[in-house]
């Protein structure tokens, strides 16, 4: 029998990025609808939503079901251009309603609304406009900051969920000499200095509507879920920023976002599917910032925006979210891992792995791309921001259809989790720089041998045997030299 195929993360091929995913379960697979970021991209979202999708019994076989929506289709193009996050629901009819907001290039205009709306008679066909979300007299809904639209279909009542919030309106001085903060939030929101203070509470912060059927007009009027003001609250340390997602579990409401840290996704629950929520936790960070008390100082990988949910598939749950390439935050790509909803309905925070999907450790035989690497660290790793840097740290990047680890300098650990190794294998690394030494070891420090590297401008192959024993281990590479990249590890 042929060995089982395997998945790692990311989970889709290393050219494609496709951020802010929602996974759904439709029919018999799992369908990710996300932005879709260019590889090497100047900016956010640059390219046309594409999906992809698998078997519910089988996660290793993803497939791309191609272009389902383009800007262009939207009437407000190209005035805003890039399409950021969607979300896609099945509507009493049983067809499917994309939602999404348009924007300008580095977010600008991405907060002025309104919520877009396409339809389609599958999940992952050709997607057609049909309006936006509207008042009951007809006018967009922009109530609160139309923004990271989500939404279920909640036993036929069709439940909104947006928004976005900064904590201008919690600091002391609000609205701020010369009123910068208001100013601010008049300028990125396009609100007028009325709309902001004329409103209840906040124009920020998490929000819910109900939709009538024809998945358009507003039924309920929009409400926060959350207080925007959390001092003193249970979401005290991890309020919320963007990325709303919602599920239903066992009767009970988990609100999944993005923090104000900008690397976590975090959950709330409640009994109620527009109020009562206590925080519960951090489920990942893709710097793995608290797991196991890790801080932000000494964060795994370079962080940055992140957006995604969780779903059951074939009884186990998962998280998806997204890492970052290129330096930048303008080139994501999806990963998941498994998680665990306890009985008492709480979530611990999950490592961030190579093997997500795979459901165990990778097989220690063959070759694998480095980038595959869960861990890429020179122990100083920045925060991403609306740029890209040009600093010099070790990164995920491409040249041509290669893809590697590039800038790996003195003191850089790149680390996989995890791999099922056989005792004494060979340990093959494709590199290519200056001359230097890595140290292949656990996490731990337990070290499993020392691979000599010659410098060379083309890339080579070096091997070493691994003093391991037989089993599962996480393994990490220390480089010491000058910098250097990786193509390529190999088991053999």
């Amino acid at each position: 029998m042929a060995d089982k195929q395997q998945i790692c993360n990311p989970f889709l091929p290393l050219w494609e990025h496709v951020p802010d995913g929602e996974p759904h379960v439709f029919g018999d697979r799992v369908y990710l609808f996300g932005s879709h970021d260019k590889e090497g991209g100047e900016t956010f979202c640059m390219l046309d939503y594409t999906c992809w999708s698998a078997p519910v019994t089988d996660l290793t076989d993803w497939r791309c079901e191609g272009t389902i929506y383009r800007a262009e289709q939207d009437p407000d193009y190209p005035r805003r251009k890039y399409m950021y996050a969607p979300d896609v629901v099945q509507g009493n009819d049983g067809r499917y309603y994309l939602y999404y907001c348009m924007s300008g290039e580095f977010g600008h205009g991405g907060y002025h609304g309104p919520i877009c709306v396409a339809v389609c008679d599958t999940p992952a066909g050709k997607y057609e406009y049909i309006g936006f979300v509207r008042n009951p007299d007809g006018t967009p809904m922009q109530t609160y900051v139309c923004f990271d639209p989500a939404v279920i279909n909640d036993n036929g009542t069709i439940r909104l969920y947006y928004g976005t919030q900064y904590d201008y309106e919690e600091r002391e001085d609000f609205p701020g000499k010369d009123d910068k903060y208001l100013l601010a939030e008049m300028e990125m929101f396009g609100k007028s200095r009325e709309e902001i203070l004329g409103t209840p509470e906040s124009v920020m912060g998490p929000c819910t509507l109900t939709l009538c059927d024809d998945m358009l007009t507003v039924k309920d009027a929009p409400r926060h879920i959350i207080p925007y003001r959390v001092k003193g609250t249970s979401f005290e340390g991890h309020p919320f920023f963007e990325a709303a997602s919602m599920r239903k579990v066992g009767g009970k409401y988990y609100f999944v976002y993005s923090s104000q840290k900008n690397h976590e996704l975090c959950y709330a629950v409640s009994d109620k599917p527009d109020r009562d929520f206590v925080f519960g936790g951090t489920i990942v960070s893709n710097g793995d910032v608290g797991y196991q008390g890790r801080d932000d100082a000494d964060r795994l990988n370079m962080t940055g925006t992140t957006h995604g949910s969780i779903i059951e598939i074939g009884g186990q749950w998962y998280v998806f979210y997204h890492r970052l390439t290129h330096k930048s935050d303008y080139s994501r790509q999806a990963c998941a891992e498994r998680i665990e909803i306890r009985p008492d309905g709480s979530i611990p925070q999950v490592p961030i792995t190579s093997c997500g999907l795979n459901g165990g450790a990778l097989r220690g035989i063959g070759s694998y791309p480095a980038p595959i690497a869960c861990i890429i660290t020179n122990g100083h790793m920045p925060h991403g921001s609306n740029k890209i840097f040009t600093e010099h740290f070790p990164h995920v990047t491409h040249e041509g259809k290669a893809h590697l680890i590039a800038e790996i300098s003195n003191g850089t650990r790149i680390g996989f989790r995890y791999f099922d190794m056989a005792a004494n294998c060979t340990l093959t690394l494709t590199t290519r720089g200056a001359a230097g030494r890595y140290s292949i070891s656990d996490e731990s420090g337990t070290v499993f041998g020392t691979a000599e590297i010659p410098a060379s401008d083309d890339w080579q192959d070096t091997a070493v045997t691994l003093a391991v024993t037989a089993g599962v281990h996480p393994l990490l590479l220390t480089w010491q030299g000058e910098e250097t990249a990786l193509l390529q590890i190999a088991f053999s």
